[in-house]
């Protein structure tokens, strides 16, 4: 595959980016939602994929992406400068730990790292794109924690376990799961990614199930409308 990945309404180059595009990316973008987003901040950017489509979903919401390898950073830049969205999009090379904002966001996303105490990748850059050290989540959630607005969401895709951990964590910064979504790869299988939407209103979570396919290389409808706006097959 070519490094430029094309959308319906932009343009994604991989060219230096660890993590290529790929369907966590893509199912976040899609389902990551909040009532009214003014502002929106997506935290490991990487193509700047995430940022875009939400750029596009909330047409009047202002959208900042940090990314900490400098490589995909400025690859980001330049998708989201080439992009329609390029008057309310912005990249900082920086790690989000270290990202400073006098804003509060109402909508935080993440396709975080998720191999903790994994093998590591011998790639260093990878590894960094896709290992996480153990107190990496912690830090998330108190950053997200600190930068929310008192009704905002952040939303974050991780394989099931992690996800499970995440949500017992999240308690501690008055986090809690509004929405789960459990992702399958198709109905014969046990689901292999979460999706968690959480928020300071403590209620009984939402479960909802995404099957991605229906047959061998054939997508269900369900998936096929969700991503209708972003890719070219559908």
């Amino acid at each position: 595959m070519g490094s430029i990945f094309k959308f319906k309404q932009f343009e994604a180059d991989q060219t230096g980016c660890a993590m290529k595009i790929n369907t966590d990316g893509v199912i976040l973008g899609a389902v990551a939602a909040h009532p009214s987003p003014v502002n929106i901040l997506d935290i490991g950017t990487g193509t700047g994929v995430i940022a875009m489509m939400l750029a596009q979903r909330f047409h009047t919401a202002r959208v900042n992406a940090v990314e900490i390898d400098e490589s995909a950073a400025l690859t980001a830049s330049k998708n989201c400068l080439n992009s329609p969205f390029s008057d309310r999009t912005e990249v900082d090379h920086c790690s989000f730990e270290d990202f400073k904002s006098d804003l509060k966001y109402e909508l935080i996303v993440s396709n975080p790292p998720y191999f903790v105490n994994d093998l590591k990748n011998p790639e260093k850059r990878k590894e960094i794109a896709r290992h996480a050290g153990e107190d990496f989540f912690e830090s998330l959630l108190k950053k997200a924690a600190g930068m929310l607005t008192e009704d905002g969401l952040l939303w974050l895709i991780l394989p099931v376990k992690q996800a499970e951990e995440v949500v017992v964590n999240a308690v501690l910064q008055k986090l809690f799961p509004s929405k789960i979504i459990h992702v399958y790869s198709d109905r014969t299988k046990a689901s292999f990614r979460q999706i968690i939407c959480l928020g300071f209103e403590n209620h009984q979570p939402l479960q909802e199930h995404l099957y991605i396919y229906k047959a061998q290389n054939l997508y269900t409808d369900q998936y096929k409308y969700l991503l209708r706006d972003f890719l070219l097959a559908f």
